[in-house]
């Protein structure tokens, strides 16, 4: 991409910053490990650091899973808030376990939120392809056991490094997701 072409304010060439974590069901830990990687994205000149899917925990158990969900308004996303004003970096959180407050089912909603340089939560997309697998004997991962999909994509998001397609791991399945988003003026597709 040409830096004319880049999205970036400033007509130079956008660094983004990819991360990958390693996380359990530590928030605390998980959120520590995150944090310096997105102040070392920042010290290098990323504009906007993307973390991945369950950057906020992973649980052996619907029961942990319950038991440490947030609003997107509880502490954990304020902590990334704050950090993305202190490093004045974008956050692209690729899917918070987030606590439903308009309902009790026992599941949880996968968010992934776009937090802009000012610490505002600009955009939330909730996962609307869940991703069930069973093969018995082999492995099972039945989301739709522990989240609710969502119900709707939301438009790209503008960012200094380009329209932003949000969307969740198992979405990439589905090229009509990525063609409306791609239509709707996205540069690059989470």
């Amino acid at each position: 991409m040409s830096s004319e072409d880049s999205g970036s304010q400033n007509g130079s060439t956008a660094l983004i910053g990819v991360c990958q974590l390693n996380c359990n069901e530590d928030k605390e830990r998980n959120f520590t490990a995150a944090q310096k990687l997105i102040r070392k994205a920042s010290s290098l000149g990323c504009e906007l650091v993307f973390l991945p899917e369950c950057f906020d925990m992973i649980c052996g158990t619907q029961k942990q899973i319950m038991a440490n969900t947030e609003p997107i308004d509880g502490p954990l996303i304020t902590r990334y808030k704050e950090l993305a004003k202190e490093a004045n970096v974008w956050l692209s959180l690729g899917g918070l376990h987030e606590k439903k407050t308009h309902s009790d089912d026992g599941k949880a909603l996968n968010a992934h939120l776009i937090i802009d340089n000012k610490g505002s939560v600009v955009s939330v997309y909730r996962k609307v392809h869940l991703f069930n697998l069973e093969i018995p004997g082999v492995v099972r991962l039945v989301e739709s056991e522990f989240s609710t999909a969502g119900d709707r994509v939301v438009p790209p998001v503008p960012t200094p490094v380009g329209n932003i397609g949000l969307g969740i791991c198992y979405d990439i399945r589905f090229a009509e997701f990525a063609i409306s988003l791609a239509k709707s003026g996205a540069d690059i597709l989470t």
